[in-house]
């Protein structure tokens, strides 16, 4: 099986102490790329590095709704820049979170809003966070209209999730779904249509259930995918195969 993560922070000083390691395990496991969205302007570096360094992993530039603080009006034109050079495979993690009450509404807002802008001009996919703020996202997703992309660690209803598909966007899903508890989202998936799911870790954040307090992994992701097929009764092949060409087919690259 061919496995794709779609939503890791490889760059994450945690593994530092391991990263080859860490990709290695991800390899054994069937993981042939990984998606990894950037977070503020300080980091991009790092991440260009780190996305150099190892076969298949694939660069995205943005400015993350919870690094608010940290964020520049100039970073917007930096990371227009940035995009025009490095040429990555899409635009963020970008985004809102209401979660965080610190975190200004209008500030983020206007960063969000940025950002689809600079992914539509482009044309180039967004990576988007909605934490406590789908219906808002989905707004400013209208606005934007024509613009692709994929919401991820999703965890809105089958009402959001619908309009987000009629959008063009898929959902990512990772460790969150992997907890008994997690009722709500297992509906959801057994509900939603497979052409339109993404599989992520978030690592080094979010870890499965089986290894709770630990750092999550890309080499942990075969265990989403079970879940999944698991919930709705289909092979893990026929999900493997699925998710990811709807991986393929968004961030518009071949393995």
């Amino acid at each position: 099986m061919q496995l794709i993560d779609t939503h890791i922070h490889f760059d994450d000083d945690s593994f530092d102490s391991d990263r080859e390691a860490a990709y290695q395990r991800a390899c054994d496991v069937g993981i042939k790329a990984h998606i990894v969205p950037a977070i503020h302007v300080n980091q991009w570096s790092k991440m260009r590095e780190v996305c150099q360094t190892y076969p298949n992993l694939y660069p995205a530039y943005g400015l993350h709704p919870i690094f608010l603080t940290q964020h520049k009006s100039a970073h917007l034109t930096q990371l227009e820049q940035w995009i025009e050079q490095e040429k990555p495979i899409a635009v963020g993690e970008c985004g809102l979170d209401f979660y965080l009450k610190y975190l200004d509404e209008e500030q983020q807002i206007t960063f969000f809003t940025a950002q689809l802008d600079i992914a539509k001009n482009v044309d180039l996919p967004v990576i988007l966070h909605a934490r406590r703020s789908v219906d808002l996202v989905i707004k400013y997703i209208r606005r934007a209209s024509p613009i692709c992309g994929v919401v991820h660690s999703f965890v809105g209803s089958e009402q959001q999730a619908k309009q987000l598909i009629d959008l063009g966007f898929y959902l990512g899903f990772g460790g969150t779904i992997t907890y008994e508890r997690a009722k709500r989202l297992h509906r959801l998936i057994q509900a939603l249509p497979l052409e339109s799911i993404l599989l992520e870790t978030d690592a080094p954040d979010q870890p499965l259930s089986t290894h709770r307090g630990e750092r999550n992994e890309s080499s942990y992701l075969p265990e989403v995918l079970h879940t999944i097929a698991s919930l709705r009764q289909q092979s893990p092949e026929d999900i493997a195969q699925i998710t990811t060409n709807n991986a393929m087919q968004l961030f518009n690259f071949q393995l």
